[in-house]
């Protein structure tokens, strides 16, 4: 008898671990079906995935950053992009209209968890079928290439 009842209280409890987690997953899955909608209808709200949570614009373009972003992207970027037409990854021309300041500079720094983890990301990646190469630029070099996206959109 208390086998049989050891066995029972065992179940249960299984029973009421498993259905527990299917509902705090179920309401994660949710969730996280509510942002990402979010962010593919405004993809301007979406900021991405990695260490960039704030980027304040300045109504002026920084010159000597923008020449700076412009070397850079020649440097690092242009095997894979091209200003105004698709290639192996999308255009650049019109990026800051498309994408927010901390997205851009989020897929920059970290592309492999960009495209694991943001919606938008891994939408590209299903797109281009071409990862991003992270080419390990700083926080600095990835401000300075987003300074040289907002020139050529203005």
């Amino acid at each position: 008898m208390r086998k049989k009842t050891l066995v029972q209280f065992i179940l249960l409890g299984i029973l009421t671990y498993s259905c527990s987690s299917d509902a705090s997953l179920n309401k994660s899955n949710s969730e996280t079906k509510a942002l990402s909608t979010k962010t593919i209808n405004n993809p301007m709200q979406d900021k991405g995935i990695g260490p960039i949570t704030s980027v304040k614009i300045n109504t002026e373009i920084n010159k000597d950053l923008a020449i700076h972003g412009k070397t850079l992207f020649e440097t690092n970027c242009i095997a894979c992009h091209k200003l105004d037409k698709r290639f192996i990854g999308p255009a650049i021309t019109g990026i800051t209209k498309r994408r927010s300041p901390e997205w851009i500079m989020n897929m920059v720094l970290n592309p492999e968890q960009m495209v694991k983890e943001n919606q938008l990301a891994k939408q590209l990646l299903m797109e281009y079928m071409s990862p991003m190469a992270n080419q390990n630029l700083t926080e600095n070099e990835a401000r300075a290439v987003l300074e040289y996206f907002i020139e050529i959109d203005n």
